[in-house]
C-alpha cells in the first residue's frame, strides 16, 4: 500500500492543485453552493500529502474565506461569497483558517460565537441556519467550532448531549434526528460530538462498535447502512468513530486500504467513491484521511475527532480528547 500511494502522490497533488482551473465548466457552476466544503477537502488533502506550501494560494484562500462572511449575521460564513451563512460552512471556514494558522484574521471572534450559539434550539439541538433544518451534523459542527474558539460555555452543552442521545437507536447506532434510521455518517457526528464534551460514557461501545464493523463489505470498503454499496467516504466516517471508541482493531484494515487504493485514478490522480468511478475532491480527502488513520501510507497523521492534521491540533493546543481505551 505505501508504494501504491507513493507512485500516485504527485498525481494526487496535481489533481488537487488544478481543481478550479476551469471556472466556466458546468461542474464548477453546479457546485457553487459547496465551495467552502470543497476548499476544506482540498486543503486538508494537500495537508495530509504535506503539500501545503504555496504562500500565495494560502493568502488568496484566506481572503476568499473572509469575503464569505455573511454581513446579515453576527459572524457566520456562507459556502461562497454572497451566500447565506450556515453552520457547516462556518465550521469549514474555521478548520481551514486553523490549518493556515490564521484564526487571528477573524475580525470578530465573538460574532462567530454568537452566530453559532444563536442556532441552538430549545430542545438542545442545533439548526444549520436561520431556516431551521436540524440534525446531528450541526451539533457536531457547533461543538467542534466552539471548542476551537474556546467558547463552549456560551451554549447549553447538557441539553445538546441529551438531544444527541435521543438520536440513538436500538442497535446502539445513531440517526440524523430522533427516531430516524441509523446511518454511519451521522454516527461519526454523534460519537465525535459526545467525545468533544466528554460524554461518551453514555454510549454502548461494543454494540455501536459492532454495528459499525458490520458495515465492512466483502470488497473491504464500508457502506453507510445495511445492504448499501461501499463508498470510500465511510473509510473516514466509520474508521474515525471506531478509533475514538477503541474498536478499530475489529475491522480488516488491509482490505479497507486495498479498497481505497483501487479507487484511485491511476492516470490523472484523485480518489473516487469506489473503484472504476470518476474521482472528486470529497472522496480524495476522505480516502487519504482513512489511509492516514490506518498509517497505511506516508501521510501526515490526522486527528480522528477534529478532522484536522495532528500537527495543527498540537500547535493550537486544542483540548486533548481521549479514546475509550485511554479513558480506561
Amino acid at each position: 500500500m505505501p508504494n501504491v500511494l507513493k507512485e500516485l502522490r504527485e498525481k494526487h497533488n496535481h489533481y488537487l492543485r488544478h481543481l478550479d482551473d476551469d471556472k466556466e465548466s458546468l461542474e464548477y457552476m453546479m457546485t457553487e453552493h459547496l465551495r467552502m466544503g470543497g476548499v476544506y477537502w482540498a486543503v486538508s488533502a494537500m495537508s495530509l500529502l504535506r503539500q501545503l506550501d504555496d504562500e500565495q494560494r494560502r493568502d488568496d484562500i484566506i481572503e476568499w474565506i473572509l469575503r464569505c462572511r455573511d454581513p446579515k449575521t453576527s459572524g457566520g460564513f456562507g459556502p461562497n461569497v454572497g451566500h447565506d451563512a450556515d453552520l457547516v460552512a462556518t465550521h469549514y471556514a474555521l478548520l481551514v483558517l486553523c490549518m493556515f494558522d490564521a484564526l487571528e484574521r477573524l475580525p470578530h471572534r465573538g460574532g462567530v460565537v454568537a452566530f453559532i450559539a444563536g442556532l441552538q434550539q430549545a430542545d438542545g439541538s442545533f439548526a444549520s441556519d436561520a431556516w431551521g433544518e436540524v440534525d446531528v451534523r450541526f451539533a457536531y459542527c457547533a461543538l467542534s467550532s466552539l471548542t476551537i474558539l474556546d467558547a463552549l460555555d456560551q451554549i447549553d452543552v447538557d441539553a445538546c448531549v441529551d438531544w444527541i442521545l435521543r438520536c440513538m437507536n436500538y442497535e446502539g447506532s445513531f440517526g440524523p434526528v430522533p427516531r430516524a434510521e441509523s446511518h454511519a455518517a451521522y454516527v461519526f457526528c454523534a460519537v465525535q460530538a459526545l467525545a468533544l464534551v466528554d460524554a461518551l460514557e453514555a454510549v454502548d461501545v461494543d454494540r455501536l462498535g459492532w454495528w459499525l464493523c458490520e458495515r465492512q463489505t466483502p470488497s473491504g470498503g464500508f457502506n453507510g447502512r445495511p445492504e448499501k454499496a461501499p463508498d470510500v467516504c465511510y473509510s473516514w466516517w466509520i474508521l474515525s468513530a471506531l478509533v475514538t471508541l477503541d474498536r478499530a482493531h475489529w475491522i480488516d484494515m488491509e482490505k479497507l486500504a486495498d479498497f481505497i487504493a483501487l479507487a484511485q485514478d491511476q492516470e490523472d490522480g484523485g480518489i473516487a467513491d469506489r473503484p472504476g468511478d470518476v474521482p472528486d475532491v470529497f472522496h480524495t480527502f476522505f480516502g487519504l484521511a482513512g489511509l492516514s488513520l490506518m498509517r497505511k501510507a506516508d501521510l501526515a497523521p490526522i486527528h480522528c475527532v477534529y478532522a484536522l492534521p495532528l500537527e495543527v491540533v498540537h500547535r493550537m493546543h486544542l483540548p486533548v480528547i481521549l479514546s475509550m481505551y485511554e479513558r480506561g
